[in-house]
Protein backbone atom coordinates (compact mmCIF):
# COMPACT_ATOMS: atom_id res chain seq x y z
CA UNK A 1 0.00 0.00 0.00
CA UNK A 2 1.31 3.39 -0.52
CA UNK A 3 1.64 6.12 1.64
CA UNK A 4 -0.69 8.96 1.71
CA UNK A 5 -0.87 12.75 1.62
CA UNK A 6 -2.12 14.08 4.62
CA UNK A 7 -3.24 17.58 4.15
CA UNK A 8 -6.45 17.43 5.68
CA UNK A 9 -7.66 19.02 9.44
CA UNK A 10 -10.26 17.94 11.02
CA UNK A 11 -12.35 20.30 9.93
CA UNK A 12 -12.24 19.43 6.37
CA UNK A 13 -12.49 15.92 6.59
CA UNK A 14 -16.09 17.02 8.47
CA UNK A 15 -17.03 19.36 6.03
CA UNK A 16 -16.44 17.09 3.28
CA UNK A 17 -18.77 14.71 5.00
CA UNK A 18 -21.91 16.88 5.31
CA UNK A 19 -21.00 19.25 1.89
CA UNK A 20 -21.52 18.24 -2.06
CA UNK A 21 -24.36 18.10 -4.22
CA UNK A 22 -24.11 14.09 -4.51
CA UNK A 23 -25.12 12.18 -1.14
CA UNK A 24 -22.04 9.76 0.26
CA UNK A 25 -23.88 6.77 0.00
CA UNK A 26 -24.42 7.73 -4.10
CA UNK A 27 -20.76 8.14 -4.76
CA UNK A 28 -19.74 4.96 -2.60
CA UNK A 29 -21.95 2.83 -4.59
CA UNK A 30 -19.67 3.70 -7.62
CA UNK A 31 -16.33 1.43 -7.36
CA UNK A 32 -13.78 1.12 -9.60
CA UNK A 33 -14.96 -0.06 -13.12
CA UNK A 34 -18.27 -0.23 -11.64
CA UNK A 35 -21.36 1.88 -13.99
CA UNK A 36 -22.14 5.61 -13.02
CA UNK A 37 -25.09 8.15 -14.08
CA UNK A 38 -22.28 10.30 -14.97
CA UNK A 39 -19.49 8.22 -17.66
CA UNK A 40 -17.63 10.80 -17.24
CA UNK A 41 -16.36 9.81 -13.52
CA UNK A 42 -13.08 8.97 -12.73
CA UNK A 43 -11.44 7.64 -9.92
CA UNK A 44 -10.29 10.33 -8.28
CA UNK A 45 -14.14 11.45 -8.63
CA UNK A 46 -15.36 8.86 -6.02
CA UNK A 47 -15.46 9.52 -2.57
CA UNK A 48 -15.49 5.98 -0.16
CA UNK A 49 -16.89 5.97 3.22
CA UNK A 50 -14.02 5.77 5.67
CA UNK A 51 -14.45 5.46 9.41
CA UNK A 52 -13.09 9.13 10.09
CA UNK A 53 -15.18 10.64 7.07
CA UNK A 54 -15.17 10.26 3.36
CA UNK A 55 -11.76 9.43 1.15
CA UNK A 56 -10.68 10.16 -2.27
CA UNK A 57 -7.83 8.51 -4.55
CA UNK A 58 -5.77 11.38 -5.70
CA UNK A 59 -2.95 10.90 -8.44
CA UNK A 60 -0.33 10.11 -6.01
CA UNK A 61 -1.97 7.56 -4.31
CA UNK A 62 -1.95 5.76 -7.40
CA UNK A 63 1.28 6.65 -8.18
CA UNK A 64 2.13 5.54 -4.34
CA UNK A 65 0.40 2.38 -5.27
CA UNK A 66 1.87 1.55 -8.55
CA UNK A 67 5.33 2.01 -7.00
CA UNK A 68 4.54 -0.20 -4.27
CA UNK A 69 3.67 -3.20 -6.69
CA UNK A 70 6.45 -2.28 -9.09
CA UNK A 71 8.76 -3.39 -5.98
CA UNK A 72 6.74 -6.18 -5.02
CA UNK A 73 7.31 -7.33 -8.80
CA UNK A 74 11.07 -6.72 -8.85
CA UNK A 75 11.52 -8.69 -5.80
CA UNK A 76 10.10 -11.52 -6.86
CA UNK A 77 11.43 -11.23 -10.35
CA UNK A 78 15.39 -11.23 -9.26
CA UNK A 79 14.89 -14.26 -6.43
CA UNK A 80 12.92 -16.29 -9.13
CA UNK A 81 15.97 -15.55 -11.60
CA UNK A 82 18.61 -15.67 -9.30
CA UNK A 83 17.26 -19.11 -7.65
CA UNK A 84 16.82 -20.65 -10.70
CA UNK A 85 20.22 -21.75 -10.47
CA UNK A 86 19.59 -23.68 -7.91
CA UNK A 87 17.30 -26.14 -9.97
CA UNK A 88 18.31 -25.91 -13.66
CA UNK A 89 21.60 -27.02 -12.98
CA UNK A 90 22.63 -27.56 -16.40
CA UNK A 91 25.57 -25.67 -17.63
CA UNK A 92 25.25 -22.74 -20.53
CA UNK A 93 25.61 -19.11 -21.19
CA UNK A 94 22.47 -17.87 -20.11
CA UNK A 95 23.27 -20.30 -16.59
CA UNK A 96 26.86 -18.71 -15.89
CA UNK A 97 25.38 -15.36 -16.84
CA UNK A 98 22.82 -15.64 -13.71
CA UNK A 99 25.47 -17.09 -12.04
CA UNK A 100 28.39 -14.73 -12.30
CA UNK A 101 25.55 -11.63 -11.20
CA UNK A 102 23.59 -13.13 -8.12
CA UNK A 103 24.49 -10.78 -5.71
CA UNK A 104 23.12 -8.20 -8.28
CA UNK A 105 19.87 -9.77 -8.28
CA UNK A 106 20.06 -10.35 -4.76
CA UNK A 107 20.27 -6.44 -4.79
CA UNK A 108 17.92 -5.10 -6.74
CA UNK A 109 15.06 -7.84 -4.63
CA UNK A 110 16.45 -6.33 -1.52
CA UNK A 111 15.95 -2.72 -2.96
CA UNK A 112 12.41 -3.73 -4.61
CA UNK A 113 11.20 -5.30 -1.06
CA UNK A 114 12.50 -2.53 0.81
CA UNK A 115 10.62 0.42 -1.60
CA UNK A 116 7.31 -1.63 -1.06
CA UNK A 117 8.00 -1.77 2.55
CA UNK A 118 8.36 1.92 2.56
CA UNK A 119 5.12 2.46 0.43
CA UNK A 120 3.10 -0.65 2.12
CA UNK A 121 -0.28 0.62 4.76
CA UNK A 122 -0.50 -0.52 7.77
CA UNK A 123 -3.12 0.75 10.14
CA UNK A 124 -0.54 -0.04 13.32
CA UNK A 125 2.57 2.03 13.00
CA UNK A 126 4.79 0.23 14.80
CA UNK A 127 4.12 -2.54 12.88
CA UNK A 128 5.38 -0.78 9.62
CA UNK A 129 8.45 0.13 12.01
CA UNK A 130 9.28 -3.43 12.97
CA UNK A 131 8.76 -4.58 9.27
CA UNK A 132 11.17 -1.60 7.85
CA UNK A 133 13.51 -2.47 10.91
CA UNK A 134 13.75 -5.76 10.38
CA UNK A 135 14.97 -4.84 6.36
CA UNK A 136 17.03 -2.51 7.85
CA UNK A 137 19.07 -5.09 9.91
CA UNK A 138 19.21 -8.03 7.13
CA UNK A 139 19.86 -5.51 4.46
CA UNK A 140 23.25 -4.25 6.69
CA UNK A 141 24.08 -7.72 7.89
CA UNK A 142 23.68 -9.06 3.75
CA UNK A 143 26.44 -6.24 3.51
CA UNK A 144 28.94 -6.82 6.14
CA UNK A 145 28.57 -10.63 5.51
CA UNK A 146 29.60 -9.74 1.91
CA UNK A 147 32.48 -7.29 2.99
CA UNK A 148 33.64 -9.66 5.69
CA UNK A 149 32.90 -13.50 5.05
CA UNK A 150 31.89 -13.83 1.03
CA UNK A 151 33.90 -11.56 -0.48
CA UNK A 152 37.68 -12.86 0.78
CA UNK A 153 36.77 -16.26 0.52
CA UNK A 154 36.19 -15.39 -3.35
CA UNK A 155 32.46 -16.50 -3.40
CA UNK A 156 29.27 -14.26 -3.94
CA UNK A 157 27.00 -13.54 -1.12
CA UNK A 158 24.35 -16.11 -2.51
CA UNK A 159 26.88 -18.48 -2.40
CA UNK A 160 28.29 -18.04 0.79
CA UNK A 161 24.94 -18.43 2.48
CA UNK A 162 24.39 -21.53 0.69
CA UNK A 163 27.34 -23.07 1.54
CA UNK A 164 27.47 -22.19 5.22
CA UNK A 165 24.19 -22.09 6.84
CA UNK A 166 24.79 -19.86 10.07
CA UNK A 167 25.11 -17.02 7.46
CA UNK A 168 21.50 -16.91 7.56
CA UNK A 169 21.23 -15.15 10.83
CA UNK A 170 22.77 -12.25 9.18
CA UNK A 171 20.55 -12.21 6.28
CA UNK A 172 17.68 -14.16 7.48
CA UNK A 173 16.06 -10.28 9.13
CA UNK A 174 15.45 -9.11 5.37
CA UNK A 175 13.25 -12.56 4.51
CA UNK A 176 11.23 -11.91 7.92
CA UNK A 177 10.55 -8.59 6.56
CA UNK A 178 9.21 -9.99 3.34
CA UNK A 179 6.85 -12.86 5.58
CA UNK A 180 5.59 -10.18 7.47
CA UNK A 181 4.76 -8.30 4.23
CA UNK A 182 3.00 -11.75 2.61
CA UNK A 183 1.43 -12.12 6.13
CA UNK A 184 0.00 -8.83 6.05
CA UNK A 185 -1.15 -9.61 2.37
CA UNK A 186 -2.60 -12.69 3.08
CA UNK A 187 -4.77 -11.48 6.13
CA UNK A 188 -5.97 -8.66 4.58
CA UNK A 189 -6.91 -9.91 1.23
CA UNK A 190 -7.60 -13.47 1.67
CA UNK A 191 -4.78 -14.26 -0.86
CA UNK A 192 -4.07 -18.29 -0.77
CA UNK A 193 -0.65 -17.56 -2.20
CA UNK A 194 0.59 -15.07 0.45
CA UNK A 195 -0.97 -17.22 3.41
CA UNK A 196 1.30 -20.44 2.17
CA UNK A 197 4.75 -18.13 1.64
CA UNK A 198 4.01 -17.04 5.00
CA UNK A 199 4.91 -20.87 5.87
CA UNK A 200 6.94 -21.52 2.86
CA UNK A 201 9.62 -18.54 3.73
CA UNK A 202 10.72 -19.53 6.89
CA UNK A 203 10.39 -23.24 7.09
CA UNK A 204 12.92 -22.91 3.98
CA UNK A 205 15.30 -21.07 6.01
CA UNK A 206 14.97 -22.10 9.47
CA UNK A 207 15.79 -25.83 7.39
CA UNK A 208 18.72 -24.42 6.21
CA UNK A 209 20.17 -23.16 9.00
CA UNK A 210 19.34 -26.34 10.92
CA UNK A 211 20.88 -28.60 8.51
CA UNK A 212 17.78 -30.80 8.78
CA UNK A 213 16.75 -30.46 5.31
CA UNK A 214 18.12 -32.30 2.64
CA UNK A 215 18.82 -30.77 -0.71
CA UNK A 216 16.65 -32.32 -2.39
CA UNK A 217 13.48 -30.74 0.45
CA UNK A 218 15.08 -27.81 0.02
CA UNK A 219 14.75 -27.72 -3.60
CA UNK A 220 11.44 -28.69 -3.66
CA UNK A 221 10.42 -25.91 -1.19
CA UNK A 222 12.26 -23.21 -3.20
CA UNK A 223 10.28 -24.27 -6.02
CA UNK A 224 7.48 -23.67 -4.62
CA UNK A 225 8.60 -20.37 -3.13
CA UNK A 226 9.73 -19.07 -6.58
CA UNK A 227 5.40 -20.03 -8.25
CA UNK A 228 3.77 -18.57 -5.27
CA UNK A 229 6.13 -15.39 -5.39
CA UNK A 230 5.49 -15.05 -8.99
CA UNK A 231 1.31 -15.54 -8.07
CA UNK A 232 1.62 -13.50 -5.58
CA UNK A 233 3.36 -10.45 -7.49
CA UNK A 234 1.26 -10.59 -10.34
CA UNK A 235 -2.34 -10.87 -8.87
CA UNK A 236 -1.69 -7.48 -7.34
CA UNK A 237 -1.78 -5.61 -10.55
CA UNK A 238 -5.73 -7.39 -10.25
CA UNK A 239 -6.47 -5.83 -7.23
CA UNK A 240 -8.12 -1.94 -7.50
CA UNK A 241 -6.10 0.89 -6.49
CA UNK A 242 -8.14 1.54 -3.25
CA UNK A 243 -7.42 -1.97 -1.69
CA UNK A 244 -3.58 -1.10 -1.52
CA UNK A 245 -4.71 1.97 0.55
CA UNK A 246 -6.90 0.76 2.64
CA UNK A 247 -8.92 3.36 4.50
CA UNK A 248 -7.29 6.35 4.15
CA UNK A 249 -9.53 8.87 6.77
CA UNK A 250 -7.74 6.80 9.28
CA UNK A 251 -4.11 7.72 8.03
CA UNK A 252 -5.70 11.24 8.11
CA UNK A 253 -6.69 11.00 11.25
CA UNK A 254 -3.57 9.14 12.80
CA UNK A 255 -1.80 12.26 11.57
CA UNK A 256 -3.77 15.69 13.06
CA UNK A 257 -2.41 16.67 16.02
CA UNK A 258 -4.37 15.14 19.28
CA UNK A 259 -6.23 18.71 19.56
CA UNK A 260 -8.01 18.31 16.00
CA UNK A 261 -8.19 14.95 16.54
CA UNK A 262 -10.17 15.41 19.76
CA UNK A 263 -12.25 18.27 17.74
CA UNK A 264 -13.19 16.17 15.02
CA UNK A 265 -14.24 12.69 17.50
CA UNK A 266 -16.86 15.20 19.07
CA UNK A 267 -18.11 16.41 15.62
CA UNK A 268 -18.44 12.90 14.89
CA UNK A 269 -20.01 11.95 17.96
CA UNK A 270 -22.46 14.80 17.57
CA UNK A 271 -23.18 13.96 14.16
CA UNK A 272 -23.99 10.42 14.88
CA UNK A 273 -26.86 11.59 18.25
CA UNK A 274 -28.50 13.58 15.78
CA UNK A 275 -28.59 10.84 12.77
CA UNK A 276 -29.69 8.12 15.80
CA UNK A 277 -32.46 10.56 16.72
CA UNK A 278 -33.76 11.01 13.62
Amino acid sequence: MASTSTEFSAGSLFDWRNSGNRSITELGAVGEGGSSSEPSETLSDIAYQGAYGPWKVEPSDIQEVILYRTGLVTAATSFVIASSTALFRDPGTLHDLISRNLDLFYALGGCGLGLSLYLIHIYVKEIKQALQALWLVGALGSVATYALLAQPSGTSLVEYVVENPAAVWFVGPLFAALTGLVFKEGLCYGKLEAGVLTFVIPTLLLGHLSGLMDDGTKSTILGVWMVLFVVFAGRKFTQPIKDDIGDKSVFIFNALPDSEKAVLLQKLEEQNYFQNRN
